[in-house]
């Protein structure tokens, strides 16, 4: 079952239970996929890019997060760390900090990458690797790590 088509299913399932928090958030998230399908041209988006869409979501609201922290805005915290929660029930499952080591490390042979000044060509061999599975900053450490 694609993402798009679990959202359809879910959201049928949070009318009936009036739950309108995990509704909102639902919404929200298959606008952005209409608006990329648009952008793209097309009717219906591709896993990839369904995965895509999903993970900008997740990425805007854990960016708002850590503002909204820094603010003392404990109200939107809460409820950002909801939205979070209801959107990474549609995410792949999370890589282990072994897994996604391992893939950088096999990432940084095959690229030949031997300092700091190869690490974008690592990233941009790795981050396709590991779409929707590791978050970006996490996979951005490690390769530091790494190359250090």
């Amino acid at each position: 079952m694609s993402i798009t088509e679990r959202l359809n299913q879910d959201m049928k399932t949070a009318m009936k239970a009036r739950d309108k928090k995990t509704l909102s958030v639902i919404r929200m998230v298959k606008a952005s996929m209409q608006n990329e399908a648009i952008k793209l041209g097309k009717n219906e988006l591709s896993e990839e890019e369904e995965l895509t869409v999903l993970s900008r979501e997740v990425k805007q609201r854990k960016d708002s997060l850590h503002e909204f922290k820094e603010a003392g805005r404990e109200d939107l915290v809460e409820e950002l760390y909801q939205e979070i929660d209801i959107l990474q029930v549609y995410m792949p499952q999370q890589l282990s900090d072994q897994e996604l080591d391992q893939i950088v490390q096999e990432t940084i042979q095959e690229v030949g990458a031997s300092s700091k000044a190869d690490m974008g060509r690592v990233m941009s061999a790795v981050m396709p690797k590991v779409k929707g599975k590791a978050d970006g900053s996490k996979v951005n450490q490690l390769v530091l790590k790494q190359l250090s």
